[in-house]
């Protein structure tokens, strides 16, 4: 990994932009925090994207900001999977406990430098479709528990499996623009209801295919191997 040029303010511009994206989830704990869950969710999602791209763009890459990345993706991450279970209670927090301790596994996994990288599901992906979840269930005034049930089984799995998921929304945008339309998308699924729909969908179905055509793609590779 190149070493980070510039003084210490400047190499450390998107360690701070990771940090910074952390330290609001204090306001989700007072009274009525609650209430700033989705706000959070688009704040958090933005600031991981920007610690992202600014490390690319300044040219600040390092393995201390790539650790400080994932470790604050995961306190993030498990805490509001655990926030969100807790307050439904029952067989969601259950799922909910399997999920974030999905996520923490993840993380040791992520810090090994010997450890393969870029397979199964970042964890950031299944916030994101928390994110919807909760959105549709506002918009539709449906119950979310089976949906979220659902979704960190799910996850569990595909933040665990052996092999990469292609063609993610997210992991398909290369480019500051194309990150920032990600975001944008996010933004006006949670500020305009009649799509939030139309660009869940889009989010759940790419993952949905790049889980089965990943793991489909798996299976070929294995039997190859063992014949």
């Amino acid at each position: 990994m190149e070493a980070p040029r510039g003084n210490f303010v400047y190499r450390n511009l998107a360690n701070a932009a990771s940090i910074f994206g952390v330290l609001p989830i204090a306001i989700l704990f007072m009274e009525d925090g609650y209430r700033f869950l989705i706000p959070f969710i688009l704040f958090n999602n933005v600031m991981d994207d920007l610690d992202g791209v600014l490390a690319g763009k300044l040219k600040i890459r390092s393995l201390l900001g790539a650790n400080l990345d994932n470790v604050c993706d995961t306190v993030v991450h498990a805490t509001l999977i655990l926030l969100v279970s807790a307050s439904l209670e029952g067989y969601v927090l259950i799922a909910g406990l399997i999920a974030a301790t999905a996520v923490i596994i993840r993380l040791t996994s992520r810090l090994d430098p010997a450890a393969t990288k870029g397979i199964g599901s970042p964890t950031n992906e299944l916030i994101r479709h928390l994110l919807f979840v909760l959105l549709l269930a506002n918009e539709f005034s449906f119950n979310p528990d089976i949906h979220l049930v659902i979704l960190f089984l799910l996850h569990t799995a595909s933040m665990l499996v052996p092999f990469k998921l292609p063609i993610l929304i997210r992991g398909m945008a290369k480019s500051a623009t194309s990150v920032a339309l990600v975001n944008v998308a996010l933004i006006v699924a949670w500020l305009v209801p009649p799509l939030t729909p139309y660009i869940a969908a889009a989010f759940f179905v790419t993952y949905l295919y790049s889980f089965a055509e990943g793991g489909m793609e798996w299976l070929r590779n294995r039997r190859v191997s063992l014949d």
